[in-house]
């Protein structure tokens, strides 16, 4: 019985591999033909960009793409090798012989979840960095910082000898104008949050020419935060310098948006502005966005599901070949990335709760795979 358990493990995960990597080649190649290699044939054509600049900008967003093709391969995988399965009555065969469904399943969830896994790590680790590089070299050495000025929720992280010193956000930034509102500024010591200032604006002064400038900070308040996370008001103040020694250009440059963040260094954030009762609606945006950072590797697993019950209530249709399989694969994937635009401006908008924005996409399939999953064993 072991043996036959092994051997059905490996005449699935054999089923359902190739598929896996020829899903990530060909959404990655149409990812990239859709968009980056049509950027850069435009950098280089119409703004001279050397090829070496425009390579190292494809190689820094070829991460993020890549992260987006994993649900979409998971997908294809189970349902091209559920499909052969059926059309090569080895299905037939493994039923007959007593093998539910659920335990075909097994082998797939389980491939799957590792797939989830690897996707979160590089969504923590890799894919922050190279995004980050990305728009710095698209801004800086592509576009000779010609980009627009206004930045929206950018957030910069001050260390010192490896410990978290400060965190600064800003809701919105102008540094053409050296004007910054919605300030939020934590302190730490000992990596715990100590101190946290709040301001309604911040504008860049410079006493003369070939002076330096510094910032002002005004209408702001100070709280003072104890160690059983109660935050207690210090002070008001109408107006005072703010100790950052980063000109609005530096500033712009040094500045991380939220969509590069890591889903801990989002979650890590929003707490702390919660804490001091920042703006509701920019919460709801960042609490989406954390949830969705969380939400879509784990597509993987129901892409996977779906994929086998919708491959394998094929047996009594005939086989379907890949083109077909194809086919099917991104019609879903499409249906699925329609209704989480809508969940996550539905979110955004305070229509929905973050949480049930982020993972109602997931909770929707998850039905939809399961339907498929009961039926094939009743077929």
């Amino acid at each position: 019985m072991q043996f036959k358990l092994r051997l059905t493990t490996r005449l699935i995960l054999d089923a359902v591999s190739g598929p896996f990597f020829f899903g990530i080649l060909i959404f990655t190649l149409i990812f990239v033909a859709g968009d980056l290699l049509f950027q850069a044939a435009r950098l280089i054509i119409e703004r001279g960009v050397a090829f070496g600049v425009v390579l190292r900008l494809f190689f820094y967003r070829l991460p993020e793409v890549m992260i987006l093709t994993l649900p979409m391969s998971s997908l294809l995988a189970a349902l091209l090798g559920m499909s052969t399965l059926a059309g090569g009555s080895e299905l037939i065969a493994l039923k007959s012989l007593g093998v539910p469904f659920k335990r075909i399943l097994r082998p797939i969830i389980f491939a799957s979840l590792i797939v989830s896994i690897a996707a979160i790590s590089l969504n923590e680790t890799l894919v922050p960095m190279t995004s980050v590089a990305a728009d710095r070299l698209m801004r800086y050495e592509i576009m000779k910082n010609q980009a627009s000025a206004v930045q929206e929720k950018v957030f910069l992280k001050t260390e010192e000898k490896g410990a978290l010193k400060r965190v600064l956000y800003i809701d919105h930034m102008d540094t053409s104008q050296g004007v910054m509102s919605g300030v939020i500024i934590h302190e730490f010591e000992n990596d715990r949050m100590v101190r946290t200032l709040t301001a309604q604006k911040g504008v860049w002064q410079k006493e003369s020419k070939d002076a330096p400038g510094q910032w002002w900070i005004e209408d702001g308040r100070l709280y003072d935060v104890k160690e059983d996370g109660q935050v207690n008001l210090l002070l008001k103040f109408s107006r005072q310098i703010l100790a950052l020694n980063l000109s609005p250009e530096q500033l712009q440059r040094s500045t991380r948006k939220p969509a590069d963040m890591s889903a801990h260094e989002l979650w890590a954030y929003i707490k702390q502005a919660d804490a001091v009762g920042a703006n509701g609606r920019n919460l709801s945006r960042l609490w989406v966005m954390f949830h969705l950072k969380l939400a879509v590797p784990w597509a993987c697993v129901i892409m996977a599901v779906l994929g086998a019950g919708f491959g394998a209530v094929q047996k009594g249709r005939g086989r379907s070949g890949s083109g077909v399989g194809f086919g099917i694969s991104v019609v879903i994937v499409f249906a699925y990335y329609v209704v989480m635009s809508m969940c996550r401006a539905l979110g955004e908008s305070g229509a929905l709760p973050a949480l049930l924005a982020g993972w109602m996409p997931n909770l929707i399939f998850f039905a939809v795979a399961l339907f498929f999953a009961l039926r094939v064993d009743k077929i």
